[in-house]
């Protein structure tokens, strides 16, 4: 296979939070440009290197693009057939967020066709385990692991300490690691 140098390469990074920014700095250490797009704009961007864009602009100036955003209704099948469209031949697309966010059988599809280079997924749409008959599965150029990278020994170990805390704090009355959503709040706060 082909090798890609990194440096000059341009990354475009989908979702500016706290894994796309961290993202987009791994990628500046190896030299590449970055191209960010967050669908609530990001101020603080610039300061981080990350050239701010349309998703449109993104997806036709990058290399390689990394999505790191949520799936809902407004981001289900984000990269589709139109996105996949907009990139260059030989771009990369990774997704190590949400299955939902790539149409599966669309990008099987640019990849057979070879309108874009590759696909680095460790998550699949609509389900996991994958069915069957995913085309993702013998598509050409497309690298799937098994959503496990989170899994690491020390993750496993950290995940089990934050449960652990956050059960103690839930039985002396407060909240821990809360995520705001709709509605009232449950419990209260110790700063």
């Amino acid at each position: 296979q082909p090798l890609m140098e990194l440096r000059g390469k341009v990354l475009g990074v989908v979702g500016l939070g706290r894994i796309g920014r961290a993202t987009a700095s791994l990628a500046r250490a190896f030299g590449m440009r970055v191209l960010g797009y967050n669908r609530t704009p990001r101020a603080d961007a610039a300061q981080d290197g990350i050239e701010l864009v349309s998703l449109e602009e993104l997806l036709r100036r990058s290399d390689v693009v990394s999505l790191h955003t949520a799936l809902s209704d407004a981001t289900k099948h984000l990269i589709d057939e139109k996105a996949l469209s907009r990139m260059k031949p030989g771009a990369l697309l990774i997704n190590t967020a949400r299955g939902g966010l790539v149409d599966d059988a669309a990008l099987a599809a640019a990849l057979q066709e070879g309108r874009i280079g590759g696909a680095g997924l460790d998550v699949l749409g609509p389900s996991e385990p994958p069915e069957p008959g995913n085309p993702l599965l013998s598509a050409p150029n497309c690298i799937i692991t098994p959503h496990i990278a989170w899994a690491t020994p020390e993750a496993r170990g950290r995940c089990l300490r934050e449960a652990a805390a956050n059960l103690k704090a839930f039985q002396e009355g407060w909240a821990r690691n809360v995520v705001a959503g709709p509605g009232p709040a449950h419990g209260t706060t110790r700063g």
